[in-house]
């Protein structure tokens, strides 16, 4: 059987605007058992054969999938070509966390994203695959999800970002679908406790992740943001955190996505 199939480039896109620079391709998971699909962004300079790139995974927030971003943000082509780097958006379904659900089997998205869409990428494509040269970001569930995924696989991600994350999952038990993914907060508080961020981080002081969220001062999650940013600075992780106006919206994750992108272009010329 065939495990994995790349497709070309689909209806939904202007193909004249971005023929040649976008695929989207379909992943077979075999932790879940079926295809997902994710887009991939390439610079102009791709065309020249003996070149490979560093990579960013970008991750979409709840009830979102994996063209979200390129149909918000179409400007991610240019910024591909700006910063010489593909540009990966994975499907993380409508409410998976990115975790491995520890109560529902099905969603197994902390392996599909972090070793198998990681895999199906350097494979396929020229890059550059090393921590080295790949970092992770995403917004709100997605910025959880990265800094999640990137503190549990240090040897896969060299950096990571969060825009709007929701970092403290117990601001949020009875909503997004975060229960239905780690269970009830009693009877399985211990993954309430393990699986959250803002508690996750404690494990992981010596973490040589380089670590970079923000979040509008008057975000949903704002306060968990402060909370995470204080937790780290008085256990001496180092870190870069800004705090903009802004609500948990697109106009904010828009505008933030640049500056996140520039600092994983420092730390790829950095090669550390």
């Amino acid at each position: 059987m065939r495990y994995i199939f790349l497709l070309l480039f689909v209806a939904g896109f202007s193909a004249s605007s971005f023929a040649g620079k976008v695929d989207t391709v379909s992943i077979y998971s075999n932790s879940m058992h079926k295809y997902i699909k994710a887009v991939v962004i390439k610079p102009d300079s791709y065309k020249k054969k003996k070149k490979s790139f560093p990579v960013v995974y970008l991750l979409h927030g709840y009830d979102g999938w994996y063209s979200n971003w390129i149909i918000r943000v179409p400007e991610l082509i240019s910024y591909a070509d700006q910063y010489q780097t593909l540009i990966i958006c994975p499907d993380g379904a409508k409410s998976s966390w990115y975790f491995d659900s520890p109560v529902d089997t099905a969603y197994r998205y902390e392996t599909h994203v972090a070793t198998e869409v990681v895999n199906f990428v350097d494979k396929n494509y020229r890059t550059r695959a090393d921590k080295n040269h790949r970092a992770i970001t995403g917004l709100s569930m997605g910025g959880h999800g990265a800094l999640y995924l990137a503190l549990r696989h240090s040897d896969v991600f060299g950096a990571a970002a969060s825009m709007s994350g929701g970092v403290d999952l117990k601001e949020s038990k009875n909503r997004f679908d975060i229960m239905q993914r780690i269970g009830d907060t009693i009877l399985q508080a211990d993954n309430w406790n393990n699986m959250t961020v803002i508690n996750l981080i404690e494990k992981y002081t010596n973490t040589g992740v380089k670590i970079f969220f923000d979040c509008g001062d008057k975000d949903i999650f704002i306060e968990g943001n402060r909370r995470l940013h204080q937790k780290m600075r008085q256990l001496k992780i180092p870190h870069t955190y800004i705090e903009r106006p802004g609500k948990h919206d697109w106009d904010y994750w828009r505008n933030a996505l640049p500056f996140q992108l520039l600092y994983f272009q420092r730390f790829f010329l950095s090669g550390r």
